[in-house]
């Protein structure tokens, strides 16, 4: 299991459509992929769980992966976290 913290850069934060498309990066892998921001922890998978975080840009959260290609996940998530798209 890999864990790391992240800041996120994209201007926006994580609204409706970043958050679409975070679920898509996640939904690639086969790995378990889990953020957590202060108290809560959601499916990276799950649109509805990650719409519940409300995360602004500037925020740190913790992403964790569990699974065959969790480097691999955790890297791309962190590349698209920190974009400024």
């Amino acid at each position: 299991m890999l864990t790391k913290k992240m800041t996120i850069k994209i201007p926006t934060g994580l609204e409706a459509r970043p958050v679409a498309l975070l679920v898509q990066v996640a939904s690639q892998y086969e790995s378990s992929i889990y953020i957590e921001c202060e108290d809560k922890k959601v499916n990276a998978k799950s649109i509805m769980g990650m719409m519940s975080l409300g995360l602004a840009a500037g925020e740190e959260v913790t992403v964790s992966a569990n699974g065959e290609d969790e480097a691999a996940a955790i890297e791309n998530i962190e590349t698209y976290l920190s974009s400024k798209e």
